[in-house]
């Protein structure tokens, strides 16, 4: 009777203890699931570990609190420093003054299969701005997309994401292609596109001729036209909200070959505008100041009755094509040549 009960009250003690060593693991457990959904600022109460340590002896030992950090979260390891910094995502350069290309730290990136590279070309046209998924979609499938467009689509935005921030850490957000709404816009803090530096030749050179400077226009026409590989935006160049980009650029770039010309008359280089401009008002026979600049150069360089040709013959195309008169600069020009005037010396 007596070893019977003895045994009885070793087997409550022991389902007692078991009892109060489970109280304490889910206080603990408690506590730090408080701690990592709330900033830990201060140890955990000495309370809950002084009460383990009463109900297990010394097998409950306090961990070390967490060392304080500026921005009041846990840090449960040690911390790389290089993910510790949000560093800004390279500068991506794309170029669309022909087939689309992209390089990041001047090196080449794989852009992808050929609808994958037009959603991309689509959205450097539009730099800054989000473009809907409609609007994707309509253009990558000409108004007849299949019903996987959409999760096509989604499948290239998430391959160009990894292309262009090949260093972006699982999870984080996206820098360069960003979600706007219902659609995508490329970041126009992190991007740089060809397009819009042969804008800014252009607008520079005219305002060196303007300030007669024409080897400094010159060299920032140049610059711009060296940009140039073929027709701009050349995978999406029909897409309805391209096309009127696509020709605002052609227009600002054959101004940019007879700002170019005009800059190689000034400086001397009679012979070299007549041959740029020769190949020129053949291709754009209808503008002006093509034709005006071809004259000049002619008769500069010593040709005295080619020139006179050239602006017959531009007179006789716009009575024929347009039943309109020559402008006042070209018959202005006319007369000067006649009379061999010194202000085209």
């Amino acid at each position: 009777m007596g070893g019977s009960s003895r045994s009885t009250r070793s087997v409550a003690e022991l389902e007692r203890e078991v009892r109060e060593l489970r109280q304490a693991n889910e206080t603990l457990k408690m506590y730090f699931t408080m701690a990592l959904e709330l900033d830990l600022q201060s140890p955990p109460p000495a309370a809950v570990f002084e009460m383990a340590r009463e109900r297990t002896g010394a097998h409950a030992v306090a961990p070390q609190p967490p060392a304080p950090q500026s921005h009041g979260g846990v840090r449960w390891a040690q911390e790389d420093p290089e993910e510790a910094r949000d560093l800004p995502p390279a500068k991506v350069e794309f170029r669309v003054l022909g087939p689309i290309e992209a390089t990041i730290g001047g090196r080449y990136v794989d852009l992808g299969a050929t609808k994958q590279r037009a959603a991309l070309t689509l959205l450097v046209s539009q730099v800054g701005q989000p473009v809907s998924v409609d609007v994707l979609v309509e253009a990558l499938w000409d108004g007849q997309p299949p019903q996987s467009a959409i999760s096509s689509l989604h499948a290239y935005i998430a391959n160009l994401r990894r292309v262009l921030e090949p260093d972006r850490a699982p999870r984080k957000p996206a820098k360069v292609l960003r979600t706007r709404g219902r659609g995508y816009l490329l970041d126009s803090s992190v991007v740089d596109v060809d397009a819009h530096r042969f804008g800014k030749c252009a607008t520079a050179g005219w305002q060196a001729l303007d300030r007669c400077d024409p080897q400094r226009a010159l060299e920032e026409f140049e610059a711009g036209l060296a940009l140039w590989r073929g027709e701009a935006y050349a995978e999406v160049s029909d897409a309805t909200h391209v096309s009127p980009e696509v020709v605002r650029l052609e227009e600002l770039r054959l101004s940019v070959v007879e700002g170019r010309c005009a800059a190689l008359i000034a400086v001397g280089a009679h012979e070299v505008a007549v041959s740029e401009l020769a190949g020129f008002t053949q291709a754009h026979p209808l503008r002006e100041y093509g034709c005006e600049l071809f004259s000049l150069a002619l008769y500069r360089a010593g040709r005295q009755a080619d020139a006179l040709s050239v602006l017959r013959l531009h007179q006789r195309r716009m009575a024929e094509d347009l039943g309109i008169s020559s402008s006042p600069a070209l018959q202005r020009l006319e007369v000067e040549i006649l009379r061999q005037a010194p202000t085209l010396d």
